[in-house]
């Protein structure tokens, strides 16, 4: 029998956003975010392979966090966390050996001009 990790979330608070047309009916569509639901977080180390696979796909891993398990994370989805710091999630992955079931976000900053409103 394999031992399990007992994770705790310790490092802040994490909202998940979908960036959906938030304007008015009728008039031109503008880009916001939609919350989805707030977790709290476990900040993760990017390791050395991730982050050599990232560059070597061409793509970017600024940070990674573990949050409970929950059903509505996907990519491309939008991280804000404590600081209001936005972040687009560009891997999702299932820890197998970690209590409570988790959840590990690969996040990529949100650059200037692709930021996003959320009130």
């Amino acid at each position: 029998m394999s031992r399990s990790e007992v994770q705790t979330y310790n490092d802040g608070l994490v909202t998940i956003c979908d960036v959906d047309n938030v304007g008015e009916a009728g008039f031109r569509p503008v880009k916001g975010l939609v919350k989805k639901c707030a977790l709290r977080y476990q900040e993760r180390t990017v390791g050395v392979t991730r982050f050599y696979a990232a560059k070597a796909a061409q793509a970017r891993v600024d940070r990674v966090i573990r949050v409970p398990r929950c059903g509505v994370l996907k990519t491309d989805q939008v991280a804000i966390l404590g600081s209001g710091d936005q972040y687009i999630i560009v891997q999702v992955q299932y820890p197998a050996a970690v209590r409570p079931l988790s959840i590990d976000l690969s996040l990529r900053t949100v650059e200037d001009g692709e930021t996003y409103d959320f009130a």
